[in-house]
């Protein structure tokens, strides 16, 4: 199957350089893409290994070792230095999402090891990514532990695997390559640190260059061949180029001044580690090959930080991703380049990137197709601002709203004003904080994730089971089929006779992520008491948690006289935090609609995904006022809620002097667990215990 031309794609220069650099220096630590969908990251991908250059391997060997320069170590050697050598392309190995880390890494070969009755190596897709590329789409959806594996093989050159009796180390050099859709999920700040690079894509609105998209794959679609043959003379040249640059890198120097610069934009920056300097350094130096410089310069610096700063800088897992180009480009130039050897006249400095000439190989055709990537600083989104929010405590915000509703009588606070209109006001959200972690109780068997107990695929082996369910538990299924051996009359040396109904499967205990599905209170009653900021600083800061245990997460608001799903069942959980944001607050309190709104957004769900349980998080004072009869019918669907099996938290938002316990006569009636607005926090549930805690003497005795 023929695949899109590289040098075809339209728009993605960013993504287009970010890719060679890699592939010029391996050692750079891969890329990782983000973008919508529909925007050709897989199509770019793909269509990289039709212009490397061809690469020699040694004949038979299934790690593809170099036959200049043979690994010592490898599992199929010694490999002799004059051997057998065959040249071939290099590989596009893509892992599925749903890979075990038996498939990645590699294990034992069960067939030989229980019909023959031998041990040996089954590589994995590590070892057939070896000098090539390793391709994950939908990155963010692959489990985290493998994620690791990936990212420590891509930066250590090796993979070692020691299971089932075997030791083994092969080389694992492969230019790592991730795409994602961030509104399906993020990936942990740890995991995004790892990915040398970072491209942000998104389609472009101008309609020339969008026509001029579609012009090109309906020419592909209705005559592959045709189009190919266009654009060979452009894949040839840019596949001599990546070539020459692999010689080039090796010998661009390094200047002091170029390393403390570098230095001094990651410090600028304030990013975490020195990874970010090491990437910078390779990058840069990779990027003057490509430019066919003998040496690194400003120009080259810049391109490097932009692609390696923007998703390694501080920021909330929430915020934008991007960089400040601006804050780049003075840390860039608080200390000049040095003059060139042999003089001092500023004629003769190196040309910048708005004075370099293009090359012939650069020269680029807007009607038709391009060379590859330019060589010029690529642009980054939009600079974002990254000033903190301010500091808000939870329990001292709650204290200042008590004093001033202990001046309020009790009339008051129970009769407050309602308005049946819509919303009209947005409340600010504070700086989350660390919220304490809840969790289902019972153990359930949906997806790997970190929040509830569960038998996952991932975890702690806690027995087996003969069902075929489950990763295969090879000692357990060994032992079963020897003691019948007698029985089935097995020869000596025919090895050991295995039947199906000797299988077992490990039971593997775990955690799996959950359904947190959040109904909000947002009327009146809650925003006459000021304290919707505070409530949304709740909810922002479950999101967090959320967000840091993988959970799927959906957002149900009711205020007025109904209620509406703001935000359907998803993994984007940054998408729940900027609608959170922006939800109006006021009218009155229709509780009974929003739980049954509630109720019909989780029987839909169960329908998609049996398996991942839900949690419902409902945050109100229960003050219901939408109508006649508004607190009894709440009432009613709370008794009934227990009929849908979902184990839910009420947090009651109700303070000040005079309280009427509603929220928690909910809770009881739900049969949910009640947690009060300040007990939110994991600072404000251990200020809650410690007063009931008996004090001790110096002795260890009780005051």
């Amino acid at each position: 199957m023929s695949r899109y031309p590289f040098t075809a794609v339209v728009g993605a220069d960013d993504l287009e350089l970010a890719l060679v650099l890699t592939t010029i220096s391996p050692a750079i630590g891969g890329v990782l893409v983000r973008g919508e969908k529909g925007t050709a990251k897989s199509t770019i991908v793909r269509g990289l290994v039709d212009v490397l250059p061809r690469i020699d391997v040694v004949a038979g060997c299934r790690y593809s070792c170099d036959p200049r320069t043979p690994e010592p170590n490898c599992p199929d050697g010694p490999h002799d230095a004059d051997g057998d050598a065959t040249s071939r392309p290099v590989r596009l190995v893509e892992l599925p999402v749903g890979a075990g880390d038996d498939r990645v890494s590699g294990s034992l070969d069960l067939a030989r090891a229980l019909g023959a009755g031998s041990a040996e190596f089954r590589p994995g897709l590590l070892a057939e990514a070896n000098r090539g590329l390793l391709y994950v789409d939908e990155v963010n959806l692959l489990h985290d532990h493998l994620v690791d594996l990936l990212l420590d093989a891509s930066a250590m050159g090796s993979n070692t695997v020691e299971r089932d009796g075997m030791s083994v180390t092969h080389a694992a050099r492969f230019v790592l390559v991730g795409t994602m859709n961030p509104e399906e999920g993020e990936l942990r700040p740890q995991l995004l640190d790892r990915f040398g690079l970072s491209v942000d894509v998104a389609a472009s609105r101008d309609p020339e260059v969008r026509a001029e998209v579609v012009t090109r794959r309906l020419a592909f679609d209705a005559n592959p061949d045709a189009f190919l043959e266009r654009f060979a003379g452009h894949q040839a040249r840019l596949r001599e180029r990546i070539a020459a640059a692999q010689e080039r890198v090796g010998g661009v120097v390094l200047s002091p001044w170029a390393l403390r610069t570098i230095a001094r934009v990651c410090a600028g920056f304030d990013v975490d580690g020195m990874r970010a300097d090491i990437v910078i350094a390779r990058t840069a130096s990779a990027h003057a090959a490509w430019r066919g410089a003998d040496a690194v310069e400003r120009e080259d610096i810049r391109a490097a930080a932009v692609l390696a700063l923007a998703h390694r800088r501080r920021r909330g897992p929430f915020d934008p991703p991007g960089l400040d180009e601006d804050l780049l480009d003075r840390l860039l130039d608080e200390e000049p380049p040095p003059p060139p050897e042999g003089g001092d006249d500023p004629d003769d400095e190196p040309q910048g990137p708005d004075d370099e000439e293009p090359s012939d190989s650069e020269a680029t055709d807007e009607s038709e197709a391009t060379d590859g990537p330019s060589a010029d600083s690529p642009q980054p989104p939009p600079a974002q601002d990254d000033s903190p929010r301010d500091e808000q405590s939870p329990t001292s915000s709650h204290d200042t709203h008590a004093e001033t509703e202990a001046e309020q009588s009790p009339a008051d606070t129970q009769d407050e004003p309602q308005n049946a209109a819509a919303p009209v006001a947005t409340a600010s959200v504070g700086a989350p904080y660390r919220p304490q972690r809840f969790e289902l109780s019972s153990i359930g068997r949906g997806e790997a994730g970190r929040r509830s107990r569960a038998e996952t695929t991932t975890g702690r082996v806690v027995g087996v089971r003969p069902d075929r369910e489950g990763k295969v538990h090879l000692l357990a299924t060994v032992r079963e089929a020897a003691v019948r051996q007698v029985a089935r009359k097995a020869e000596p040396g025919s090895g050991l006779l295995v039947e199906p109904a000797d299988l077992r499967h490990a039971r593997i205990m775990g955690r799996e992520s959950n359904l947190v599905l959040f109904c909000v209170d947002a009327s009146g009653s809650m925003a006459a008491r000021k304290r919707m900021s505070e409530v949304k600083t709740a909810v922002l800061s479950l999101l967090l948690d959320a967000y840091e245990r993988r959970d799927k997460v959906g957002l149900v608001t009711f205020a007025g006289d109904g209620a509406r799903l703001v935000l359907p069942p998803t993994s984007s959980v940054d998408r729940a935090a900027t609608l959170l944001a922006d939800v109006p607050h006021g009218g009155r309190t229709p509780v009974a609609e929003g739980l049954l709104e509630a109720a019909d957004v989780l029987r839909i769900e169960r329908l998609r995904d049996p398996n991942r349980r839900p949690l419902l998080v409902l945050v109100t004072d229960g003050r219901a006022t939408s109508g006649e009869r508004a607190l009894e019918r709440a009432f009613d669907v709370a008794d009934r809620w227990h009929s849908l099996d979902v184990e839910t938290i009420v947090v009651d938002c109700e303070s000040g002097r005079f309280r009427l316990g509603l929220a928690g006569q909910l809770a009881q009636r739900m049969l949910a667990r009640h947690v009060p607005l300040e007990q939110v926090s994991a600072t404000g549930l251990i200020d809650a215990i410690a007063p009931v805690a008996t004090p001790r003497t110096s002795n260890g005795k009780a005051a």
